[in-house]
């Protein structure tokens, strides 16, 4: 059982112990957060002033959750006089319901203390503690505590009502009770959050979404969701509980944007409840097939901010798409570059290719004619700020050393990028992927610019730029005596010689010569890269390999699910089957949830995947992950106004059948069936 539970409606959630009690943390994010502020830090329950212990936890929906509890340790259950049940929910605001049952023949006094307290801390400042700034006032009134932060301008006020009649102090509420035997008590406690505007206004408010809704409306909104997508009809409960769970979470994972009032989906629980460009892009090119409705907000939002100046501070180039959008305290005063931060590299071209690619299902043109301008300044961005050293590659280095990204590809960490024996490389850094992404983004481009732009010349231009970049990307990337390609160029020039899971990216960007692929293939499912449950990000015999390590070792859904399209896309089935197969397997130790990392330990020397610590769950790379697998499984890909479907169902897997698949075509229906299936009788 998962020690700490969460809840969730947007950018809205709440993470608590498995009592459902939240105490002050600088270690991960508990309490309730909206916004990137956390708006309670404390919220702790006592019977009689004893703590409460967990019977049950019903965490079924991603919205609401009921803890059953009852007091003392758990090795007094069974003779216990009193439980509580507390049910809650995050429906705009934060609501429970709180519940005390008398289990005996007489009548029962008790004492029921909440403490509260609300801290205000950024998200940022979970990571790295730092003394408040502002301050922060308490007060009392019947029934209701009100707590307010305020640091010049920047306001945000938690309010907490009780709807029976209790003691409020600075600290908490103290209810003292007497229920008939066999009788219970109940109150339901509110939780309002206020985030304010310049003008003193809440801003969420304002929002077509905003203020609190019901739980009612939020299960028809997530059900209308769910109910749009494509019906899945298999005979693999992994891969059905999996697309399930991915449905659901993508209902909830979506928020309200203040920047534009759209909605948009978040990039994952909890350190990522807000807009990336990366995680985003490839989110949306996961779910592209299926709810392609989901994809427009986002290009859109990330069009309307992309880069105009150059910002050192916030890593801003013109042209450039940008990295993280965050709304709290330390981006507010600059604390943080995060207003919107621009710090990545491969954002930019996966804009690009996203807009293609969502042309190529849905047929948009009225969408890829409107934001020609900001492709081509994103083609610009490329060739120039991008290529910092003047060697037609896509380079990296921050403009903001004190509290930008060193590392600006996906894999972020510090520490990521390194040669075979461990030591780092200095900056700027070329990374293969971001070469493999230039190379499609101008492919991709071109089509555009002849489709829909009416100027072949500069399509001309951008694949004759593009095919130049291949071929000197395989001279110059290319580790002749080891047959895979460098992570990455230095600044000198020299390969960066760590084998890593990047090179399955280049099989999807198709920046891969046909000659080379089949080696490239052998690494990625050799056994230095592949665990058994998917493909390591590094590989096991190099300096920084750690199975437990963010980039240096785990195994990331989203990753695979890239690395499968790869490749599919050079004819490699059965091995894009393979992996496609081993991801579901892991599913199932998750609850259908895939993880945004878990460890890269072989597959025989456990019997399960093993949970990566702080792993973001749900993520929105990983709740993509089982959507693009399917599509991979079942040959799915635009061409013109017709879907082609050419399925390879791993062995094992049955019948995988998908109806109502949407797109320019209308919609249609796909029918795989693994070989062994076909064997049977009525296969076929």
């Amino acid at each position: 059982m998962k020690e700490l539970v969460s809840i969730l409606d947007g950018n809205a959630f709440l993470v608590s112990d498995r009592r459902g009690d939240i105490e002050p943390s600088y270690d991960f994010p508990t309490g309730l957060f909206s916004f990137d502020t956390r708006f309670l830090s404390k919220w702790v329950l006592t019977l009689d002033g004893q703590r409460l212990h967990a019977l049950s936890v019903d965490d079924t929906q991603s919205y609401r959750t009921k803890f059953f509890l009852a007091p003392g340790e758990p090795t007094h259950y069974l003779d216990a006089k009193a439980s509580v049940i507390r049910s809650r929910a995050i429906v705009g605001s934060f609501a429970e319901e709180l519940t005390v049952l008398n289990h005996t023949e007489a009548d029962v006094e008790f004492t029921v203390r909440i403490d509260i307290a609300a801290d205000f801390a950024d998200l940022f400042e979970i990571k790295h503690r730092r003394q408040k700034q502002g301050r922060t006032t308490v007060t009392v009134a019947e029934n209701e505590l009100r707590l307010t932060y305020r640091r010049e301008a920047f306001h945000r006020e938690t309010t907490v009502s009780t709807s029976a009649p209790g003691q409020v102090d600075t600290t908490g509420m103290t209810f003292r009770i007497r229920i008939a035997r066999n009788g219970r008590w109940t109150t339901r406690l509110r939780v309002s959050s206020v985030v304010f505007g310049a003008r003193g206004e809440d801003i969420r408010a304002t929002l077509p979404y905003g203020g609190s809704r019901s739980a009612d409306a939020i299960r028809a909104e997530q059900q209308e969701l769910i109910d749009r997508a494509p019906k899945l009809g298999c005979d693999c409960q992994p891969l059905a509980g999996a697309y399930r769970r991915s449905l659901n979470d993508l209902a909830a994972l979506r928020y309200e944007s203040i920047a534009l009032g759209v909605r948009l989906i978040a990039a994952g629980l909890p350190w990522f409840m807000t807009l990336f460009g990366r995680d985003s892009i490839i989110t949306s090119l996961q779910v592209l097939p299926f709810l392609p409705e989901l994809v427009p907000p986002t290009i859109l939002m990330l069009a309307g901010l992309q880069g105009h100046r150059v910002d050192d501070f916030r890593d801003e180039e013109p042209g450039k798409i940008l990295h993280e959008l965050r709304y709290g305290e330390t981006a507010g005063f600059e604390e943080q570059p995060h207003s919107p931060y621009y710090g990545s590299a491969d954002s930019t071209p996966l804009f690009i290719i996203l807009l293609d690619e969502y042309e190529r299902w849905t047929g948009d043109a009225t969408l890829v004619r409107k934001l020609e301008p900001q492709v081509r300044a994103a083609l610009q961005w490329i060739d120039t700020y991008g290529d910092l050293l003047g060697t037609g590659y896509l380079w990296y280095q921050t403009r903001n050393p004190e509290t930008g990204l060193q590392n600006q590809c996906w894999k972020d960490s510090w520490d990521a990028i390194s040669y075979a024996d461990g030591e780092m490389p200095g900056f700027p850094r070329a990374t293969c992927e971001l070469q493999g992404y230039a190379y499609d983004a101008k492919i991709r481009a071109a089509r555009l610019a002849r489709t829909f732009w009416n100027d072949p010349a500069y399509a001309d231009r951008l694949e004759r730029e593009a095919a130049d970049l291949k071929r000197r990307f395989d001279r110059d990337f290319w580790i002749a005596d080891r047959e895979y390609y460098a992570l990455a160029l230095d600044a000198d020039g020299r390969q960066v010689d760590a084998l890593t899971s990047n090179i399955g990216h280049l099989l999807w960007s198709g920046i891969v010569d046909e000659s080379r692929a089949g080696k490239v293939v052998e690494h990625l499912l050799g056994p230095r890269l592949f665990s058994g449950w998917g493909v390591r990000t590094l590989a096991e015999d190099e300096g920084r390999y750690n199975p437990i390590g963010y980039h240096v070792g785990t195994v990331w859904p989203f990753d695979n699910s890239i690395i499968a399209w790869g490749l599919w896309r050079y004819g490699f089935r059965n091995e894009a089957g393979l992996i496609c197969d081993t991801m579901l397997a892991a599913s199932r130790y998750f609850e259908g949830r895939l993880p945004e990392a878990f460890a890269g330990y072989a597959r025989d020397l456990t019997d399960y995947p093993v949970e990566y610590p702080t792993a973001c769950s749900p993520q929105a790379w990983s709740t993509g992950t089982p959507l693009l697998l399917l599509r991979v499984m079942l040959g799915l890909e635009p061409q013109g106004e017709h879907l082609i479907i050419d399925p390879a169902v791993p062995p094992g897997m049955g019948r995988v059948e998908l109806l109502d698949i949407p797109g320019r075509w209308g919609k249609v229906d796909a029918l795989g069936r693994s070989r062994d299936a076909e064997d049977q009788p009525g296969g076929g």
